[in-house]
């Protein structure tokens, strides 16, 4: 799945391994596994831990999903209510410290949405504003 997602080849990963391309296809296909060491630098390879590599298996709907980047999170999926009500899993809750009257901002693009906690959103935002006054104040 990390090999597809970044669009590289079994050879191309294998060299960075450092073993045949046989060797990784026998990984990717689970007739063997990888020494601790090989382990250690796909994750590096891969920007992702240890323990995320040997032991993600989260899924959305039927598909196993590659685990995220380091410092990147996914939480699985969620369904919308029949008013637009979401429930935020209680790994993320716990995470961000979310709580009953949280104010989160909605924001989105042409790809999906996101969520943000409102004090981060408008602190962001202040800061960018100060940084616009002082450089229209600078010229």
């Amino acid at each position: 799945m990390l090999r597809n997602l970044k669009g590289l080849t079994q050879e191309q990963v294998a060299e960075v391994v450092e073993i045949s391309r046989q060797s990784y296809a026998k990984w990717e296909q689970g007739e063997t596994v990888p020494d601790i060491e090989k382990c250690d630098r796909l994750a590096s390879f891969y920007g992702i831990r240890l323990d995320a590599l040997m032991h993600y298996d989260e899924k959305v709907g039927n598909t196993k999903m590659a685990p995220p980047p380091e410092g990147k999170f996914l939480w699985g999926t969620i369904k919308l209510g029949n008013r637009g009500q979401i429930v935020i899993p209680k790994e993320a809750r716990d995470k961000y410290g979310l709580q009953e009257g949280s104010r989160l901002v909605v924001l989105g693009n042409e790809e999906g949405i996101a969520l943000i906690q409102a004090e981060k959103f408008e602190s962001q935002l202040k800061s960018a504003l100060e940084l616009s006054r002082k450089m229209v104040a600078e010229d």
